[in-house]
């Protein structure tokens, strides 16, 4: 435990920190993966956070999450110079309490916040909206046409949450996305 103490990062206390105490969550099942998507940032952020601290985002259908998923991982790919990639990942379902800024539907009046080049703006207005007392935004999928996604910063208004099946998603260079149901 001391060993683990002192390699993971979520237990190191600077990155604790980033998080306010009264929004810690523990002592309920998968709090663990709630906590994670908070204190594993993307050092460069997303498009709602900054790379100081992570957030939950989540597609509102399990196919939204998968391009989701698969556009990022095609990425992933490419920088490294593969051919395809593979990864097999865990799907989650959860209920988000709390207010939502509402911006789908909005992508002509906001196109610097859906842009699909640059994070800048849509990494500046997240970090507004988790500065206010919203607890997040529900936006727009640019991975799946008709698709929509939450952002929450809240890791207390993340309850019920529950593992759900194993996917692999495989991502050729080119073509088409292949996902098979690996179990639950």
């Amino acid at each position: 435990m001391d060993l683990e103490g002192w390699t993971n990062d979520r237990l190191v206390k600077q990155r604790l920190a980033r998080l306010p105490r009264a929004e810690w969550v523990f002592g309920t099942p998968n709090a663990s993966i709630v906590m994670a998507a908070f204190l594993h940032a993307a050092p460069g952020g997303l498009r709602f956070t900054s790379g100081e601290l992570g957030a939950w985002y989540a597609g509102l259908s399990l196919r939204t999450s998968i391009a989701e998923v698969s556009h990022h991982l095609r990425r992933e790919a490419a920088n490294a110079g593969w051919s395809e990639m593979r990864g097999q990942y865990r799907a989650y379902g959860a209920q988000l309490e709390g207010r939502y800024v509402d911006i789908r539907g909005r992508a002509g009046s906001l196109p610097d916040i859906y842009a699909r080049a640059s994070y800048r703006a849509s990494q500046a207005f997240g970090e507004a909206v988790r500065a206010s007392d919203d607890h997040g935004i529900l936006y727009d999928s640019l991975r799946h046409r008709g698709g929509a996604n939450v952002v929450c910063y809240r890791p207390k208004s993340i309850t019920a949450v529950q593992q759900a099946a194993h996917h692999e998603i495989m991502v050729p260079e080119r073509g088409r996305i292949a996902v098979r149901v690996l179990g639950a």
